[in-house]
């Protein structure tokens, strides 16, 4: 399993910056608490470290980092119910 910061602006839905930081946990969680403290004065900025066995894979569980509101909306209305 690889992990992946991301760094993602929450006022405009935008992924900034995407790193595979590979399959060390531990210096994965260091990098992500350097990387927070960083934009710790930006309360903008969302710095997130996650486990995926792919980008790809990241990129269906963690959707909302990846796609904008509106495909994000598509999306939900073709899963509910009419």
């Amino acid at each position: 399993m690889s992990h992946y910061l991301l760094v993602y602006r929450r006022s405009t839905g935008q992924l900034q910056e995407i790193h595979d930081l590979g399959s060390d946990r531990k210096t994965a969680l260091k990098r992500r608490f350097e990387r927070e403290r960083q934009e710790s004065g930006d309360p903008d900025i969302e710095v997130v470290l996650l486990g995926a066995s792919s980008r790809e894979a990241l990129k269906r569980t963690h959707a909302r980092y990846f796609k904008d509101v509106r495909e994000l909306a598509t999306e939900l209305e073709s899963v509910l119910p009419h």
